[in-house]
């Protein structure tokens, strides 16, 4: 299959145009290369005949309009998004300009282009719209989200992806667009960008530089391992129900405080600090963010039963690799480091987890 993937050059983007490419699709790669879009996480495919990559925004209609017409692809999967809470508590206005607008550009150019498709086509065509599970807010201590519990998004971030759910799923209702919508749990992998969670514990703990654990380091989230977030995003374009919701989750609930503590003792034990000393004594309890969420976690039960999928990865498995990986690559990180970003503290009324 021919496959439009928006945001290809960011952490799951690049991980799933690979994936695309190794399972024998052609894709094109429509990114506007913001901070944490980086094209060397694709330099491994850049040559390859399958692969096209377009730098353009996804608010450009003129420019959607053309890359439909000459590319012509059998399916879109939308996953250009702003994506970090912190920098909504510090910027929310482009989150609402890319993450609603945007959506809502790239939906009516997908229904143009879908409209003027033979039939046969116009059957096999699908809108893969790419969420997350902080559209449905706060869990309690018990329970888990699934594709029916009520949207209850807490920041800018998870209430502008909540607005362009509602945007994919009204384009199927009203207009016969076959969308279907996921809403996954928190990522982790290889080619994330360093002001995320996982990442930044690591590239802090091997610069010897504190590691700030929010509140209590009490916040959990359930876990998915990015190769297996991108396998179940492959099995839905191929088997899923258009006009469906399908929850992802990697059934690995954790707390921030385990996180940061079993990430030190992969790095005390393959990557020993001076002295022998542990990095866990580099964890620092700072303060809180103001709304943030206690607990995610996910039901992935219909995504099993209706579509065989289940992650491949323990979160213990994904971990080491993750942590393998920035020690491998830290030409990499360096690399992202060399812009604006440099690990500090962002949303100084904001977190770390998402």
């Amino acid at each position: 299959m021919k496959l439009l993937i928006t945001g290809g050059a960011g952490f799951i983007g690049s991980n799933l145009v690979r994936m695309a490419i190794e399972e024998g699709h052609d894709v094109l790669n429509l990114d506007k290369l913001t901070y944490a879009g980086n094209p060397s996480s694709l330099s491994d495919i850049r040559e390859c005949g399958a692969y096209r990559f377009v730098q353009g925004d996804i608010c450009d209609h003129v420019l959607l309009e053309r890359l439909l017409g000459e590319f012509a692809p059998d399916c879109i999967l939308h996953l250009a998004a702003e994506s970090h809470v912190d920098r909504s508590i510090d910027g929310p206005e482009v989150f609402i300009q890319t993450n609603v607008m945007g959506t809502f550009r790239l939906l009516e150019a997908a229904r143009q282009y879908w409209r003027g498709l033979p039939e046969e086509k116009r059957e096999r065509f699908r809108f893969l719209h790419v969420s997350t599970d902080e559209v449905f807010g706060s869990l309690g201590p018990e329970g888990h989200f699934s594709e029916n519990t009520p949207y209850d998004p807490r920041s800018p971030y998870s209430a502008s992806k909540a607005s362009s759910d509602h945007l994919a799923r009204a384009y199927y209702h009203t207009y016969g667009l076959p969308t279907v919508v996921t809403n996954c749990s928190n990522n982790y992998g290889p080619f994330q960008f360093p002001e995320k969670l996982i990442p930044l514990m690591i590239n802090n703990a091997i610069r010897g530089k504190k590691l700030p654990v929010y509140g209590d380091g009490g916040n959990i989230r359930d876990w998915l391992y990015v190769g297996d977030h991108c396998s179940a995003l492959l099995a839905v374009l191929r088997k899923g129900k258009t006009g469906e919701t399908y929850a992802i989750g990697g059934s690995s609930e954790r707390t921030n405080l385990q996180i940061v503590t079993l990430l030190c003792g992969i790095l005390d034990e393959i990557q020993p600090g001076i002295n022998g000393r542990s990095f866990s004594e580099l964890i620092t309890f700072v303060p809180d963010r103001p709304g943030h969420d206690r607990r995610y976690a996910i039901d992935a039960a219909k995504i099993r039963r209706e579509l065989g999928w289940k992650p491949r990865r323990t979160f213990e498995e994904g971990m080491r690799i993750t942590v393998q990986w920035y020690l491998d690559h830290q030409d990499w990180v360096e690399n992202v480091l060399s812009g604006k970003y440099q690990m500090e503290r962002l949303g100084v009324t904001g977190g770390l987890d998402s």
